[in-house]
Parts: structure tokens; sequence; C-alpha cells
């Protein structure tokens, strides 16, 4: 009922919904995590180093690929159904409060608030949180934040700034007195604006490259291995399962990230287990073979960029079938020209989303790049034609939104 989603800059409508349930995200410590890419993936690597160490977790992750629970979690586990249904039905009344004193309460606002009741009323021992959009006025941004993780920034929302700086200023807001800052990516850009931040409430940054480096990765059956070293120690030759060299790095953050929640070293089995045992669905996502079919969420151009590395180091391939729906707003042209070396032919689809561009506009971007295109009004169709033309040594890309992988997914991955 509170959808479309809408972002409301400012921090009244959820700030007066803590204050009706009594702060109920004060109560725990909390990771809070930025970027414009690896966010997902970073929240869940803290949570599973987390509880592999004994400490119940809850993660806030958005958006969703197949359930709204999905997004809401301890550990493994999403909550159950009849919980989220228990726990909006507790919220309704203060969310009709506040929507009689003005905005309507939003989409996002409403499962944060969610997941900070929820998470309260386990109760779990430390909050990982996932910034929605931005930093500074994101519906997230009343958790503690105790470690402030900013994972790869670049351009992606318009409503963030038109340039790298601005984006960083935005996000920079969700340092706060008494928090630990670790950063994946010191970029020339980016780091005067969270250093800058970060020194005027007087709290340490722990940098990559700096602070902890990574050594590796090195290709390993079905994903990486590396080593991280941190002040407070070395861990050797650690397993992930995921693909891609911005994986290894979001686990690097993920290891810093947890030292600094923790305040001390990590106890290298328990740490090893969580990467090994690792997921991040919809990112470098193998769900299919003969041919390959990869799912991938990349709705940027650094994201899509990430990708086209992550499937040359890989994988292999004898032709390259690029199914892309992207949503309006996204820079197109940035998405498809990132790809367009790998890609051999395209199938330009509309994913469910209401802001989806028109695949007749994806598929116009995609021959620019020198990338034939064929034109399909759903994921499900471009997927039949890819399918039908795909040999079996060949790899078929699914890509350009999140939304476009989570239309694309029940057809592979079992509900």
């Amino acid at each position: 009922a509170r959808q479309p989603e809408r972002m409301v800059p400012d921090l009244e409508r959820i700030g007066a919904l803590a204050e009706l349930l009594d702060h109920p995200e004060l109560r725990y410590p909390s990771a809070h995590v930025t970027g414009t890419n690896g966010k997902t993936s970073t929240v869940r690597l803290i949570t599973r180093i987390l509880c592999a160490h004994g400490v119940s977790t809850g993660r806030f992750t958005s958006p969703h690929l197949s359930t709204v629970t999905e997004r809401i979690g301890i550990c493994d586990d999403d909550i159950e159904a009849e919980e989220f249904a228990d726990t909006y039905g507790h919220l309704s009344p203060f969310l009709e409060e506040v929507d009689r004193r003005g905005e309507r309460v939003t989409y996002f606002e409403t499962l944060t608030a969610l997941a900070y009741l929820w998470f309260s009323d386990k109760p779990v021992d430390v909050g990982v949180f996932e910034v929605g959009m931005g930093g500074e006025w994101d519906a997230t941004n009343l958790v503690r934040g105790d470690v402030a993780v900013f994972c790869s920034i670049d351009l992606d929302h318009p409503e963030l700034g038109s340039t790298v700086e601005e984006v960083a200023k935005e996000k920079a807001g969700i340092i706060k007195e008494g928090s630990t800052v670790v950063v994946q990516e010191p970029l020339p850009a980016t780091m005067p604006v969270i250093e800058g931040r970060a020194h005027d409430l007087g709290v340490p940054t722990v940098v990559l490259g700096r602070d902890f480096l990574i050594d590796g990765p090195l290709p390993a059956v079905g994903g990486q291995q590396f080593t991280v070293r941190t002040e407070q120690a070395e861990y050797r030759d650690l397993t992930l399962p995921l693909f891609g060299l911005h994986q290894s790095l979001n686990a690097a953050t993920a290891v810093a990230a947890c030292e600094a929640l923790l305040g001390r070293a990590l106890a290298g089995e328990a740490l090893a287990h969580a990467l090994a045992g690792a997921t991040s669905p919809g990112r470098i996502e193998v769900v299919g073979r003969h041919p390959l079919v990869v799912l991938d969420g990349a709705h940027n151009p650094a994201a899509a960029r990430a990708v086209s590395g992550a499937l040359a180091d890989a994988f292999t391939w004898q032709k390259l079938h690029l199914v892309i729906g992207v949503l309006d707003r996204k820079d197109l042209g940035g998405i498809v020209e990132s790809l367009a070396p790998r890609a051999d032919v395209a199938y330009a689809c509309r994913n469910s989303n209401p802001h989806a561009r028109p695949p007749e506009e994806v598929a116009a971007a995609c021959d620019r790049a020198g990338v034939p295109a064929t034109v399909h009004e759903t994921v499900d169709q471009a997927l039949d034609a890819a399918e039908a033309a795909a040999g079996d040594d060949d790899l078929i890309l699914v890509t350009g939104s999140l939304y476009t992988v989570a239309d694309s997914r029940p057809r592979y991955v079992p509900t």
C-alpha cells in the first residue's frame, strides 16, 4: 500500500516513528554500510563473520529479489512471513499516527522501522544495516553506527549529486561520534570528504592499502583464494565462493569492520568457515550450465565494469549473449559501453519495475555500442530468445538491474 517507492530527503517520518517506539534502533551496537556498489555483499559477509563468532547478528539489506522477507534476517535465516506480519501489525498504529502528521511514511521507511523493531524484540547482539540510498538522509541513519563502512563510491543516483565528491559528502553523513570508519576504496575524490568528516568528529579511519591489505586473489574452484592482513592479525588462504576482485575486496572490508566491532582479532577458523559458506544472490551468480547462465544486477557503469572483468577472470565462453534491462534515470550508455567489449549479441528487455526503460531505448544503446540487439517486452521473452540461440559453450549474462535479475531468477532457482 505504500508503493511506489519514493525518497523524501529528510528523517522526519522515521525519526517520529523511532520516537514513538522508544528508539529500538539504539538498543544494540550496529555497523552501517554505504557506498555505490558492494553494499549488500558486504553486509552479508559481515553478518556471517559475526555469527560464526557466536554473535547474534541482524542484517538489513535492499532491494529484494523474490520476497520482501529477504531484506531482514538474523545470520543466514530470513525473517519468517508470520513474524514479518506480526511485527508489521505491531508497527501499523504507529505508522498511522505519523501519517496523520503530514507526509505519508514511505515504503522504505516502513521496512527500516520494521527491522529496527524486530531486531530489538529478538533481541540481536549487533545490527548490520545497508543504506538504501546515500547516507545522511537515508532512513537507516538513525542507527548508532559504531562502525561506518564505505564500499566503493561512484556516480549512480542523480539525486545524490553530479560529482563523486558530492556523492561522497552525502554518504559521509553516516559517520557519527564514536564511530570507527572503514574505507574500501581510498580514492582522491572521496577520501578528503570522508576523512574530513571523521576528523571533525574525532573518530578513527581504517583504510584499505594502509591499515589492512589483501594479497591475491587467486582463482580457486568455484571462487577465489586470498590472504587478508590487518594491524591485528594475518588471515591466510581464505576461500570465498564468489567471483570477482570486488568480492574479495568486500570480504577484506568485512574483516576490518568485524575487527572494529569486536575490538579484537578474529578467530581464524571461524572466519574461514564464514567466508567459505558465503552467498550473494544476483551478484555474478551462476544459475545454469551448458550454456553458462550468470545473473548480476549491475546497474551503473562501475558495477558493469566490475562484472566485465570478473567474467573474463573466472570463465571462458564462445559467444556472450547479453540479456539486459535497465531502469530509467540510470546511465544506460555507460552500462552498455562497459559490457559491450564482452558481448556478441544483446536481447533488450523491459523488467517488471514501473520505472523500467522501454526495451527499444536499451536496444538502441546496444546498437550504438556495436552490439546487435533485438527487442523483447519481458525478461522471460528475452531469455527464451537467448536460450534458443546459445550453444552449449556460450554464456548468457542477465544484467542491467537487480529487477532484471529478480525477474529471471525464478526460471533457474527454485523459490
